[in-house]
């Protein structure tokens, strides 16, 4: 039976989606500050590339070991207090960042503080969506949600010109903290806070859903190694660096609108998201096969499906699993989150030793096979292990 929405007076969309996205923004603004500023912070504190990947594996490490926790805590006390509490958590580790972090280890301390805002922020607006968005956009809506994680890109990209060359690195995490509180106040606009009421029967574990963090897991693992990667890529096979960022910004561009269409278009297609899901993993696959003909002139045609197809299925996945498990949105999702989170930190360090030892070919094609090994598991995650429908 479906979870009835805890305040019968249903905000606006528009309330909604801004509370949705402004917490989503919340969760991983600090992860992609942090990247956008990693030369800037390595200077100062005189770490190493080998630093910087270790607190980046050790973020998305404690984010997926806290996100099915994270579920339960969602699910029992509900979207705006756990929202509120991943609000609050991101923006004193910024704080603490622009003000204490003058050693490596007092940042290490304050990027795995923020961690478990990420599954926490990620989960409750999920939830949010579920809750208080219309049933007819709720897909259009999540993709929309999910389009913020590349917009925060672009914003971790900007803070370098914009504030860390002119005011210093310390100031943006300042600013991005401003940033992140004012989640709150859309989040103001939904409601009270209540606990979500226990629905007898409701169950959000199951094979299928482990199945579905297998795919997620080879997903992200296939699709995170892009952007680290990519750039450096196109400048090795001869394309100049303007030209390398050049074609990640097409990227990110393709990813915003490959995420809002692909929501809309689970809107549509009530029942086959999963259908959906597959063959934008294939057609991502097939984009990222063309990198290994090594023209650089061609790289814009790979770069797009890979974005706008391989990596533009996570806000239509929540969609999907939040109509499967309606009871539980939260707990669900999590499990499929921590698939990504996983992903999130084998596949870069993975790529890069296979690129290293075996050369970029190798990396290609290790990442075009983990995304049609995820197409696989999403189909008999969908076929084989379906639930029967309500």
């Amino acid at each position: 039976m479906p979870t009835a929405v805890l305040d019968p007076s249903r905000p606006k969309t528009s309330v909604t989606i801004a509370a949705a996205m402004s917490v989503q923004v919340a969760a991983v603004l600090p992860l992609f500050l942090f990247g956008g500023l990693a030369v800037q912070i390595a200077g100062e504190l005189g770490m190493g590339v080998s630093e910087i990947g270790l607190i980046s594996g050790l973020y998305f490490a404690v984010s997926a070991l806290t996100t099915v926790p994270s579920g339960r805590l969602v699910d029992r006390f509900g979207a705006l207090v756990t929202a509120r509490a991943a609000v609050g958590l991101s923006a004193a580790a910024l704080l603490g960042i622009a003000a204490a972090a003058h050693h490596p280890v007092a940042l290490t301390a304050f990027m795995v503080l923020c961690a478990p805002a990420n599954g926490l922020g990620q989960l409750a607006s999920n939830t949010v969506l579920s809750e208080w968005a219309p049933a007819k956009r709720r897909g259009l809506l999540f993709g929309a949600k999910q389009a913020s994680v590349p917009l925060c890109i672009m914003l971790g990209g900007l803070s370098v010109p914009l504030v860390a060359l002119t005011l210093g690195w310390r100031w943006a995490f300042g600013f991005g903290a401003v940033l992140v509180l004012a989640a709150l106040i859309p989040l103001a606009g939904l409601g009270r806070p209540a606990t979500r009421p226990k629905v007898p029967g409701a169950k959000a574990f199951s094979a299928q859903l482990l199945v579905f963090a297998v795919a997620t897991f080879l997903g992200a693992t296939a699709a995170t190694p892009i952007g680290s990667f990519l750039t450096t890529y196109t400048v090795d096979i001869g394309g100049s660096e303007s030209w390398a960022g050049l074609n990640l910004t097409i990227g990110g561009i393709a990813g915003v609108i490959g995420r809002t269409a692909f929501g809309a278009v689970g809107d549509r297609e009530n029942g086959r998201e999963f259908l959906v899901i597959t063959l934008m993993l294939v057609g991502g696959a097939a984009g990222v096969a063309t990198f290994l003909l090594e023209q650089p002139w061609l790289l814009p045609l790979g770069t797009v499906a890979a974005y706008a197809l391989g990596w533009a299925w996570p806000g239509l996945m929540n969609h999907a699993v939040t109509r499967e498990y309606p009871d539980a949105p939260a707990v669900a999702t999590s499990v499929t989150q921590t698939g990504i989170f996983l992903g999130g930190a084998v596949g870069p360090i993975g790529f890069g030793l296979i690129a290293e030892h075996s050369g970029w070919g190798a990396g290609w094609i290790a990442v075009a096979a983990a995304m049609a090994a995820s197409a696989l598991f999403i189909v008999v995650g969908s076929t084989v292990f379906a639930r029967p429908r309500h």
